[in-house]
């Protein structure tokens, strides 16, 4: 039986490779990609699943999410990572995108959860925004998914407890306040966090392996993982690339890849600790908080790092 998934996304070199495994996991039913900005303006990261869609042959449509945060200003792109044009500025040739749908991204997450309800997970692997846009405009929609799979977040628990400041990682800080209305809401939410993620590195060698195997769709990742690789190696000493987005997918796919703890999760939203993300694990007793009576969510806190890149490269082989 496959899984109905809902990809919200911020193309993105590690949302391309997402987004491909995705569409060539047959455990999975993409019904439809929602953008957002993140990695780029909102007009780039849906050119950019537009250009995906269309060159690989994706069936699913695309709806344009939201181009700011909730409340604040919206950051600047990090180009220093994903590119100006968020892809590793590889040359996007050959194809024109198509037009993007009418409907906005977060009335599509509403309509897709009321058509299939208990059915859809919707993985979301940029800011929250448009995930807190659905709640506002739909309460019912949290009781109407199967569940919130969400790359973002770092909580220090593998000695990453940052990437954008010390304590912060990108998607959060980009909207703290709508991650943290999406996690207080009463869905089942799994925080796939940095704490994962960065023990996860896509090696120039596996990546070269993976052009062999896994066609065009493989020397296009390759092509856009090599300036990211760059930029990891020059910032954290790794060599390769941090799989983060793809992560997320392999949880919904395979959950026993991961290791959970389980509590009430909070996000920081002002101060120096902006975007925090801060876990009271569940059974712990405090005086009254900010945690108290908030939804148990899962975050992950272990990963099978040999087994998630060959789920990625047995699954992008076909």
């Amino acid at each position: 039986m496959t899984t109905k998934i809902i990809f919200d996304t911020d193309p993105g070199i590690d949302d391309a490779m997402a987004l491909l495994f995705i569409e060539a996991s047959p455990a999975l039913d993409l019904l439809a990609i929602t953008t957002v900005y993140g990695n780029a303006d909102i007009e780039t990261t849906t050119r950019n699943a537009l250009y995906l869609k269309q060159r690989f042959g994706l069936a699913a449509p695309v709806y344009q999410g939201t181009d700011k945060p909730l409340l604040r200003p919206r950051n600047p792109s990090p180009t220093f990572v994903h590119g100006v044009n968020g892809l590793g500025d590889v040359e996007l040739t050959g194809l024109v995108p198509a037009l993007h749908e009418a409907k906005p991204a977060h009335q599509a997450i509403i309509d897709l959860a009321r058509q299939h309800p208990g059915e859809v997970v919707l993985c979301a692997v940029g800011p929250l925004t448009n995930l807190a846009l659905a709640l506002q405009a739909d309460p019912e929609v949290a009781s109407l998914l199967k569940s919130v799979v969400v790359m973002g977040g770092a909580f220090g628990l593998a000695g990453k407890p940052g990437n954008v400041t010390p304590v912060a990682e990108a998607n959060i800080w980009n909207d703290p306040e709508a991650a943290d209305q999406v996690f207080t809401a009463p869905w089942p939410v799994v925080v796939v966090s940095l704490d994962v993620t960065t023990q996860v590195v896509m090696s120039p060698t596996y990546m070269d392996d993976l052009e062999g195997r896994a066609g065009e769709a493989g020397a296009f990742l390759n092509a856009i993982s090599k300036p990211y690789a760059a930029f990891y190696g020059d910032r954290d000493g790794v060599v390769g690339c941090c799989v983060h987005d793809a992560a997320a997918v392999a949880y919904v796919i395979d959950p026993s890849l991961f290791g959970l703890r389980r509590g009430s999760v909070r996000v920081v939203t002002e101060g120096i600790a902006l975007g925090q993300t801060c876990l009271k694990a569940e059974g712990e007793l405090f005086g009254p908080s900010a945690w108290d009576d908030q939804p148990i969510q899962a975050v992950t806190v272990t990963v099978d790092e040999a087994r998630l890149l060959r789920l990625y490269r047995e699954t992008m082989a076909g």
